[in-house]
């Protein structure tokens, strides 16, 4: 029977064998050795960056309130001044959903009714424009048909086609959506075509190796390239239908923030119609900011800037 004694490697070196340089350093000075962090300092705010944020769009306000004060002036008062048309805002505003009757109804009943229409007419073009925007961008013989056909009916004031809708739907509701519809089309099909003429001929080459459907080449290749041109164009599409159904309320009457102005200038009263203005203006303002949010999240970085 064999046995074995082991050792540890420490207990194994003879001391003399140890080497003569090697020092033994103790705890307290191999502490001190070890190198001390660097203290981390605190930022300091930034207030010029804030002031540069805040301080032009306080000075372009200020700027709109004073000259807005002295056209007051100057027409002796028949332009309204900011102090008599705020009090008149607080006034509005303090019950913006009062129904007195069809046509007296408030302010906010007014915006729903313009946004109603808008979107009516904007999500019929979204369901014509883009897939016809992929079509004509697609294949060559649509794109050399329908272009002129484009470049003809998209300088066509808008106001022009409202007359058109009265004669064919017989209604005043379904004539603005129609005219909401026809001018809102054109950004979506032209930005969309574009996009889909400008994708890398590379990723097509590609497509035809694979032997891709046209679904697939659609849905993987164009759709995801397309994107940031598409929602360019639907931007475009509801700014533009913003401005239309105003005038377009204005001539066919009934609910909405464009019957409201012509009815506040029949009444002469002048206060209500610049509260709509600004009405008008803050609703189009968040209309293109939570577009513009729609579209940094569904295209890429270097689109986003």
């Amino acid at each position: 029977m064999v046995s074995a004694v082991f050792h540890s490697p420490i207990e194994a070196v003879p001391p003399d064998a140890a080497p003569r340089d090697l020092k033994v350093v103790p705890k307290a000075a191999a502490n001190d050795a070890a190198p001390t962090p660097a203290p981390v300092r605190k930022q300091p705010f930034d207030w010029r960056g804030l002031w540069l944020r805040v301080l032009p769009p306080l000075a372009g306000l200020g700027l709109l309130v004073v000259l807005w004060e002295i056209v007051s002036v100057a027409t002796a008062g028949s332009i309204p001044t900011p102090r008599d048309t705020w009090a008149q805002a607080v006034d509005v505003f303090s019950n913006p959903f009062y129904r007195n009757g069809p046509n007296d109804q408030g302010v906010g009943w007014n915006v729903l009714s313009s946004l109603q229409r808008v979107a009516m007419g904007f999500g019929l073009a979204a369901l014509v424009g883009i897939p016809a925007g992929f079509a004509i961008g697609r294949f060559t013989f649509l794109s050399r048909m329908f272009n002129p056909l484009i470049s003809l009916l998209r300088p066509v004031s808008p106001l022009a086609w409202l007359p058109i809708g009265l004669l064919v739907f017989k209604g005043a509701n379904p004539a603005a959506i129609w005219t909401i519809f026809i001018c809102s089309i054109w950004p979506m099909i032209i930005n969309t075509a574009v996009g889909v003429q400008r994708v890398p001929q590379d990723y097509m080459n590609v497509a035809r190796v694979l032997n891709l459907s046209e679904w697939k080449i659609v849905t993987k290749i164009l759709f995801p390239a397309v994107l940031p041109y598409m929602l360019t164009g639907v931007r475009l599409a509801v700014g533009t239908a913003w401005l239309v159904i105003v005038a377009a309320e204005m001539l066919t009457g009934g609910v909405g923030i464009g019957f409201w102005v012509w009815d506040e200038w029949n009444n002469l009263n002048v206060k209500n119609i610049i509260i709509a203005i600004f009405v008008i203006g803050i609703v189009g303002l968040l209309l293109e900011y939570a577009l513009i949010k729609l579209a940094s999240a569904f295209t890429f970085e270097e689109v986003r800037s």
